[in-house]
């Protein structure tokens, strides 16, 4: 019986950023240790991305190599792709092959879908990018991939088959108005305290989203500050775990923890964005309340409660007037007989 498989297209080389390690490959090849792929050289120098621009409707012509480094021939799908931030980090990464493409992905065509490359040697491909003529101004990243279509068995009662691919990255910037726009969304502040104050650590952890509403990669800065009551600064830095390009139309969820967080306080977190032509802040307040004193100060608070309406209650009956009994009414005399009535 055969072990149902499920395929994972591992695109770990497609956050395009590892150095390259054979000769004639650019300094920042996109490489996984197997096979590389880069631009190929330009009159002037080697490239690590493609850089390109255009008008809209212009038609523009490069050529990517694909470098075998292993021993065997190897062959791939090449195909081009659009890029996006991972939900994770905000890593550069690419769509797969049957996802829906509206960039990059649907406007580049490699010459050749599928080609074999012999050990130790390279490929070079030309590639067409035809860029419509209602192609909306500013950045159109991507990248032109190589991707080995054999699935890699795995092991164990639910296998795991890995594809990988590796991709050359595609900076297209379209003329026209371009806006560096940021903000910043949807600030929740978390607080994890120790049961007992004092006794223990507290942390808080700030999560809020980045987005990029304008039409060009952005390197955005972040800076975080908390105020506490009467506006006293509890924190004040700047973060770093914020992805270096923010590409267009994103949003990355991103989450920044705060050691030694007030256990007992009453303020604001604002975490302010920033890049070239744009800055956005956004806040969110925060109650930083032990549970189990504010338990304990709520269970006293109510027995204290309980206890007062109940003495005042009994001061009520004991202070209550006494009502009096009616009195009686008077018994009529009967009258007595005159002497002259007798006979």
């Amino acid at each position: 019986m055969r072990k149902p498989h499920v395929l994972l297209l591992s695109l770990a080389g497609l956050l395009l950023g590892l150095l390259g390690g054979i000769t004639a490959a650019p300094a920042e090849a996109a490489d996984n240790g197997s096979w590389s792929v880069y631009p190929a050289a330009s009159k002037i120098a080697a490239r690590p991305y493609f850089y390109l621009s255009a008008d809209p409707g212009q038609t523009l012509t490069d050529q990517v190599v694909i470098a075998n480094k292993t021993g065997r021939p190897l062959t791939f799908r090449l195909y081009a792709a659009d890029a996006y931030n991972t939900a994770r980090d905000g890593g550069f990464a690419v769509r797969t092959l049957k996802e829906h493409m509206h960039g990059i992905g649907a406007w580049a065509r490699p010459a050749r879908s599928h080609i074999t490359v012999p050990g130790h040697r390279s490929v070079t491909v030309p590639f067409t990018l035809r860029v419509p003529q209602g192609a909306e101004p500013g950045d159109h990243p991507g990248a032109i991939v190589a991707l080995d279509e054999r699935v890699a068995p795995g092991s164990g009662k639910f296998a795991l088959g890995v594809q990988q691919a590796v991709g050359a990255r595609v900076h297209l910037r379209v003329s026209g108005p371009t806006l560096p726009a940021l903000s910043v969304e949807h600030v929740r502040i978390g607080h994890h305290q120790p049961l007992v104050p004092g006794l223990g650590d507290s942390t808080a952890t700030v999560s809020y989203t980045l987005h990029n509403t304008g039409n060009v990669t952005l390197d955005p800065k972040v800076r975080l500050k908390a105020r506490g009551l009467f506006g006293r600064t509890l924190l004040d830095r700047d973060l770093t775990r914020i992805p270096s390009e923010l590409l267009p139309g994103q949003r990355v969820r991103l989450t920044e923890a705060w050691h030694g967080a007030p256990q007992l306080d009453w303020g604001d977190v604002t975490l302010t964005a920033s890049a070239p032509g744009t800055r956005q802040s956004a806040s969110a307040s925060f109650l930083a309340l032990p549970w189990l004193l504010a338990g304990l100060v709520f269970a006293a608070g109510a027995v204290s409660g309980a206890l007062l309406v109940r003495a005042r209650r009994g001061r009520a009956r004991r202070s209550a007037p006494v009502r009096r009994s009616p009195r009686a009414a008077p018994t009529p005399s009967r009258p007595r007989s005159s002497p002259s009535a007798r006979s």
